[in-house]
């Protein structure tokens, strides 16, 4: 499968699990915390380590792009975190 054909089934599946997504859905919290416990510098280590293009991960920060399952996925298999904690810190409060 070349990259541009898993990149677009990539977007595809985060698009359907946008409608999954909980309206109180915090991307900058999970993002942040992967980064912190990874001992990641920014956003751009991140895309490395999570093999996804820089746009992906900027999408999804400014929440134009939902965290779908194939990210969470990466998530979790590159940060050891449970996806129980990835989801919860995805919904965490902003407060």
């Amino acid at each position: 499968m070349n990259v541009r054909l898993k990149k677009l089934e990539m977007i595809e599946a985060m698009n359907r699990a946008r409608a999954l997504e909980p309206s109180s859905f915090v991307p900058n919290k999970l993002l942040d915390t992967l980064i912190e416990k990874m001992n990641l510098k920014n956003d751009a280590e991140l895309c490395r380590v999570l093999e996804v293009q820089p746009p992906i991960v900027s999408k999804i920060r400014h929440r134009k792009l939902a965290v779908g399952a194939t990210i969470l996925l990466r998530m979790h298999e590159k940060s050891e975190l449970s996806i129980r904690d990835l989801k919860e810190l995805a919904s965490a409060s902003m407060h």
